[in-house]
């Protein structure tokens, strides 16, 4: 990468990390919605696209949010805001989940993790779009084989998707009547035990090197995740001071309406080509 490319292509991921911070701190949602597309429109763009990008997009992504889900659910224990009986007592099925959700990322070849990838934004888009917050499954989170079909899949689908705990967590604990603000609380400590185990497995998944932009370790871009969380870490405080100045309702819809959007056209260069 000489440097006519380098400083645009830096240029770019700082503005994905930023953006991808203030919709984090906007809107509740993890900021990996965002990154594993841009991430990889941006390596295809730079001439990384290979049967393994995907692969990359998601390590890179699961990397930034190991940082910036600690850093939250640090700051939302502060305020009393986790619920850490049902971080206990999803966590050892939700590890299971990822762990092997690493296995069968690194198996499957780009073109199938985008489809993956395109099918569960579009669901999770539509529940942005026009999901109500009053809708309840049960009175309380489920124990037994629920919680055990559950949390698994809540590690799994996460890992395959690139994203923390916010996409699958909050409108699992919402629909089991936890309160909004103690399920993104608690949704962030999902996030942790996602990515900290799922990216210790993905650096050592062993990639052809011609496939790999500089400086990749396994399936991990180091200075993409450096300059996307440095870029996060600024930007995530702001995102929630306009949440709080405004209500993000709306902007949950358009961006529901986005997501569709971006997950759609990944659906259509993975099956066109």
């Amino acid at each position: 990468m000489d440097i006519s490319t380098l400083l645009p292509f830096i240029a770019l991921i700082v503005a994905i990390g930023a953006f991808a911070g203030i919709l984090a701190g906007l809107l509740g949602v993890g900021g990996g919605i965002v990154l594993v597309p841009a991430f990889f429109y941006t390596f295809a763009a730079l001439g990384y696209e290979s049967p393994q990008l995907m692969q990359i997009c998601l390590a890179t992504s699961l990397a930034t949010i190991i940082v910036t889900s600690i850093r939250s659910v640090l700051s939302h224990h502060k305020k009393g805001a986790v619920e850490w009986s049902i971080l206990k007592s999803f966590g050892p099925g939700i590890v299971a989940g990822a762990l092997i959700g690493v296995l069968v990322a690194s198996s499957l070849r780009s073109a199938t993790l985008q489809v993956i990838f395109g099918i569960v934004a579009i669901v999770i888009g539509l529940y942005l779009a026009f999901g109500n917050a009053s809708w309840r499954l049960g009175v309380a989170m489920p124990k037994g084989i629920m919680r055990a079909i559950i949390a698994p899949l809540i590690g799994f689908l996460s890992v395959l998707m690139g994203i923390g705990g916010g996409s699958f967590g909050v409108p699992t604990m919402t629909l089991y009547g936890v309160p909004i603000h103690r399920a993104v609380a608690t949704a962030a400590g999902f996030g942790a035990i996602i990515a900290i185990p799922s990216v210790i497995g993905f650096l050592f998944v062993n990639l052809p090197p011609e496939v790999t932009p500089p400086l990749t370790i396994g399936a991990v871009n180091i200075p993409v995740f450096l300059v996307v969380i440095s870029m996060t870490l600024l930007t995530a405080p702001l995102g929630a001071k306009i949440a709080h100045a405004m209500n993000p309702k709306p902007l949950k819809r358009v961006f529901g309406g986005f997501l569709i959007l971006v997950a759609l056209n990944m659906l259509r260069k993975a099956l066109m080509g």
